[in-house]
């Protein structure tokens, strides 16, 4: 799950080593915490929320083999 997101989220900005991906874990449900670089903030998030949203349905079909709710966060 975070090599996913961080694969996704480093193709698409400018400064790829700023990405951080953290996971973080509870009974039923996994966090992922997404941070990049401030002047890349855009890029993830994309026009009203496209890229974003796209981002997390990919991460939700990976998750339903690991029966458990995935939730990513844009920090």
């Amino acid at each position: 799950m975070k090599e996913l997101v961080e694969i996704l989220a480093k193709a698409l900005v400018d400064q790829p080593e700023q990405v951080t991906v953290d996971l973080v874990e509870r009974e039923r449900t996994i966090i992922v915490e997404l941070r990049v670089a401030p002047e890349d903030m855009g890029k993830v998030i994309g026009k009203q929320g496209r890229i974003a949203k796209a981002i997390r349905t990919v991460v939700k079909a990976a998750a339903l083999r690991q029966k458990k709710k995935v939730m990513v966060e844009i920090i």
